[in-house]
């Protein structure tokens, strides 16, 4: 059918060539025009492509290379990387149309051509980086995805929530090193102002962790992690017993409003009790005051003040 957008996906060695060389003009012309800059050098490098081939290659969770086709020619590409053996994520790493054909709303055929093939493919719902640029922005918004949080390298994320319910469950961090705790405290932090956490802050925080200093716990959809908090241990010479401080409360934008909080607060109340802690406090903005006295924060304990060293 004329003028009809269709996927071609890269299978022959001269297309994955060819594939690879239009990823190579995308990164230099559209992501990084700057040519001194460090992640150009890491994206048109052989570790960044020998690295993507082996998702490439692998059986499961495989990354497709794929062009958009138009009237017998590319018009762009896509380079989704679909976690079947998760939740069904499909994760968009690279979307381009080639300038020559920008415009009259090709970008959002190819983004719903590309969607209705990871449907078909498993995904069930999708997720991307936008790198904070708001163009990007706006464009996947008009598409329907939605701002959420960020990602394990603190970049900002962008979601395409699934359509289906499924129960929200809430466990203990088992694994100090888990990528989705990254993830999540980025989201946290980028919405409280603060800068992502450097590598150095994420072994501190994994080693208390591991010392028994403080306990995760995590809201998970399935696979995915949507929220959490934590519960950090302190001995009280009042109580000359363990008490509990409530800190890293933070649920991804998308899933909030759904009770995911009172299943967080919850849990950790119930955690403390099992474990003899005294008490359970929480700091907090007087504007959050009214949620956190409907998740059984009831009792005013007066004014915090701080002094930082």
């Amino acid at each position: 059918m004329e003028n009809q957008i269709t996927i071609r996906e890269a299978i022959t060695e001269n297309d994955v060539a060819a594939f690879w060389e239009q990823l190579h003009i995308y990164h230099k012309r559209d992501i990084f025009p700057d040519s001194n800059s460090e992640d150009l050098e890491y994206f048109l490098s052989s570790e960044y492509h020998d690295h993507m081939m082996k998702i490439h290659s692998r059986p499961q969770d495989r990354c497709y290379y794929l062009f958009f086709h138009r009237d017998g020619q590319d018009i762009g590409f896509a380079m989704p990387v679909i976690y079947t053996t998760e939740d069904g994520k499909c994760f968009i790493m690279e979307f381009c149309v080639f300038p020559e054909f920008r415009g009259n709303g090709t970008g959002k055929e190819c983004a719903r051509v590309l969607l209705d093939w990871a449907k078909e493919h498993g995904a069930l719902y999708a997720e991307l980086n936008y790198g904070g640029d708001k163009r990007r922005e706006r464009f996947w918004q008009s598409v329907g995805f939605i701002k959420n949080g960020a990602d394990e390298w603190g970049e900002p994320l962008m979601i395409l929530p699934p359509a289906e319910d499924v129960p929200i469950t809430v466990e203990i961090l088992a694994d100090p090193e888990d990528w989705q705790l990254k993830k999540l405290e980025n989201g946290f932090l980028k919405e409280i102002g603060e800068a992502p956490a450097t590598e150095e802050k994420q072994e501190q925080l994994a080693q208390a962790i591991r010392d028994g200093k403080i306990t995760f716990f995590m809201a998970k959809r399935g696979y995915r992690a949507v929220g959490m908090c934590s519960v950090a241990k302190c001995f009280s010479t009042f109580a000359c017993t363990d008490t509990g401080v409530f800190d890293d409360f933070y649920i991804e934008p998308v899933l909030r409003k759904k009770g995911v909080a009172r299943n967080l607060a919850q849990a950790a109340q119930d955690w403390c009790k099992e474990n003899g802690l005294a008490s359970l406090t929480v700091c907090c903005a007087p504007c959050d005051e009214g949620m956190y006295q409907s998740l059984g924060f009831d009792l005013r304990l007066g004014a915090t003040f701080a002094h930082i060293t």
